[in-house]
């Protein structure tokens, strides 16, 4: 018996391994993983509302006619930013989506993966000396520090 959990126990290591070898991350494959994760709804949202609702004011119908940006609108705008070369704002829209305090947790693991992936990519390019890289870097370090 002994000897079966021995085994399991080396298995499990095996897999782990080979699991987590599984090499740098392209940073435009999870931002685009992240963007089709942003576009699925919600398992916890219901259907919308059937019954209008009625208008309080001039004020308030115009309120509700602009447009809110969705996560989803978010993630393909970082996305477009980022294969633009615009750093700093896929930078701003990917820290921005991170701050967001209602996100699934499906949703917010693509996030920061799609996160890490970009960073990773800005900075090797920050070390080779490019200097959107550098400043995307500044950046990012600055929103890190004044969250928290």
């Amino acid at each position: 018996m002994k000897s079966a959990s021995y085994l399991l126990l080396i298995l499990c290591l095996t897999v782990t391994l080979l699991c987590g070898c599984g090499g740098k991350r392209n940073a435009t494959t999870e931002l685009q993983k992240a963007a089709a994760a942003m576009a699925q709804p919600d398992q916890a949202q219901g259907a919308p509302a059937a019954d209008p609702v009625q208008q309080a004011s001039p004020t308030a119908a115009v309120i509700q006619t602009v447009p809110a940006t969705t996560p989803a609108q978010e993630m393909n705008q970082a996305m477009a930013a980022y294969k633009a070369g615009d750093l700093d704002d896929a930078v701003r829209r990917l820290q921005k989506l991170r701050a967001t305090a209602v996100l699934a947790a499906e949703k917010r693991m693509a996030v920061n993966d799609a996160t890490a992936a970009v960073m990773g990519e800005i900075y090797a390019l920050a070390d080779k000396g490019d200097a959107r890289a550098i400043q995307a870097v500044k950046l990012y370090e600055e929103i890190q520090t004044h969250r928290q």
